[in-house]
């Protein structure tokens, strides 16, 4: 936390000042003792106002109002975290064929499908979401919509195919997610834009005609963060055929790529092994996309507090205030 007027934290000196003050006056004590004519009722507000520790509440109180209204005037200003106010999220799938892949059950494809689903449960409502898988090729299922149950149902034409285009996916994603914005007059202009990528592979690219760093800078250069999730184990496998033709390949992830891809653009990268983990990965950006760090003033919740301490005060002084009968 840090204030713009600083020099007003004087302004706390107050407090200890007030506080010396009131008990000094309550050292006092009454000057006219024997005032009351009733010494049973002198006895009984002499005990009241001796003995009981509550009577100070109003001047506590009152110090801390003091303290928070000096605080306030100094101008506070903290770093909070802020939801935007529109986003655009492309939800980029591989669907090679080393999706078939059972070392995360039930396949990757399923632990990822189920994965996407609870990030649609956690990302912002208003939030556009759209689709877009690749093999050889890269498909868009569904364009940028807050319908959720669209998405989810996109999500049903998932189906394992041949090979892996990082780069063309990308590319794919990068021109979907800029459409998308433009229609709300938001252009790219070499800065972050509110969009960003989710981005799922588990293998690395042998096909397509762009690179995934090539895919990568475009995205960028676009101003859109792309958040990676290599999924799945170092012996996962693939197995073809039957009988004694039955033939198993090696599908092992791409960290290093997906690792590139994410630092390149600003965005973060995650390795998931296991249903669990990918869930929590997607669990984790549903709760983060969208979410950026701002300097903020806080300074009327300084003054909101003091008001409320002042209030407390008031109400504290009459509820424990001496009564005479």
């Amino acid at each position: 936390m840090s204030f713009q007027q600083p020099y007003l934290l004087l302004l706390l000196a107050l407090v200890p000042i007030a506080a010396l003050a009131a008990w000094w006056i309550a050292r006092r004590g009454s000057r006219y003792p024997v005032a009351f004519t009733n010494l049973d009722v002198l006895a009984e507000v002499a005990e009241v106002e001796g003995r009981s520790l509550r009577r100070f509440a109003p001047i506590a109180l009152l110090l801390v109002a003091l303290a928070l209204a000096a605080t306030a005037a100094a101008q506070p200003r903290a770093t909070l975290t802020v939801t935007g106010e529109d986003a655009t999220v492309v939800l980029l799938v591989d669907v090679s064929g080393s999706m078939r892949a059972n070392d995360v059950e039930p396949t990757r494809l399923d632990a990822a499908v189920a994965a996407m689903k609870t990030f649609l449960s956690k990302i912002p409502s208003r939030y556009q979401v759209g689709l877009v898988d690749f093999s050889s090729s890269t498909e868009v299922l569904m364009p940028p919509t807050t319908d959720r149950n669209a998405i989810n149902e996109a999500l049903a034409y998932l189906l394992p195919e041949t090979g892996t285009a990082i780069g063309d996916g990308l590319d794919t994603a990068v021109k979907l997610a800029k459409a998308s914005l433009a229609q709300s007059g938001v252009q790219p202009n070499g800065k972050q834009i509110p969009a960003a990528i989710v981005l799922l592979s588990d293998g690395a690219q042998n096909r397509g005609s762009i690179q995934p760093l090539a895919g990568a800078r475009e995205a960028k250069k676009a101003g859109i963060r792309v958040y990676t999730v290599a999924l799945g184990t170092q012996h996962g496998v693939v197995t073809f055929g039957f009988g004694q033709y039955l033939n198993s390949i090696p599908v092992p992830p791409d960290p290093t790529t997906m690792t590139q891809i994410a630092r390149l653009t600003g965005g973060k990268t995650f390795t998931a092994a296991s249903a669990s983990q990918v869930s929590d990965v997607y669990k984790t950006l549903g709760s983060q996309i969208g979410r950026r760090k701002e300097r903020r003033s806080i300074g009327a919740w300084f003054a909101g507090g003091a008001a409320l301490a002042l209030l407390g005060a008031g109400a504290a002084g009459i509820a424990l205030g001496p009564r005479l009968p």
